[in-house]
């Protein structure tokens, strides 16, 4: 399913006023929230896309369309599984998409969450689907240091601030004995 119109446009807004130097996307598919995303970092004049996708076939096609765009140059294509290839991914994302597989949605923010920076966007894409419902209760618990909203595109988009980098095993521990949490650095 490719993201909508709607969805498009808000996913430049996003990118144009936070201004990041990278983005990560999970699942690109055909290029059509990449060309999106792309654009808004064309027109910011600084930063980057990292997209992943495991289709041969949809790479190519979607390298034409960034290429007949004049955006290819700002793209970086990971071929292959997302949590092989986002695995090595150096340097932190300060936007992230994540459009891929829903039931790898939570696995693959979980892999990225460590390079995540307080401020960092992550938005997910189809929120009324059932299978996005294990990433949409994490990033919904503020344990997990997340403060989220639902935007409604089409099928809905989850748009996610990381407000602090902590440890999620003790802060779920902290959480069940109701002490306070100190103030995120």
């Amino acid at each position: 399913m490719p993201i909508s119109a709607e969805g498009g446009r808000l996913l430049y807004s996003l990118v144009r006023a936070t201004r990041p130097a990278t983005v990560v996307e999970f699942g690109m598919s055909f290029g059509i929230s990449t060309l999106h995303l792309a654009a808004a970092v064309r027109d910011n004049g600084t930063g980057r896309v990292i997209t992943t996708e495991l289709s041969k076939d949809k790479i190519a096609a979607a390298g034409h369309a960034l290429a007949e765009a004049g955006l290819d140059d700002l793209i970086t294509v990971l071929a292959g599984d997302a949590l092989d290839t986002l695995a090595d991914l150096d340097g932190g994302a300060d936007c992230v998409l994540l459009d891929g597989w829903k039931d790898l949605c939570l696995p693959v923010l979980r892999l990225l969450e460590p390079r995540l920076a307080p401020g960092t966007l992550v938005v997910a894409d189809d929120v009324d689907l059932d299978s996005l419902q294990p990433y949409l209760d994490h990033v919904r618990d503020p344990v997990n240091g997340y403060q989220s909203v639902t935007f409604p595109v089409e099928d809905g988009m989850e748009i996610s601030c990381r407000l602090r980098r902590r440890d999620a095993v003790g802060q779920r521990a902290r959480a069940k004995l109701d002490t306070p949490l100190a103030p995120a650095p």
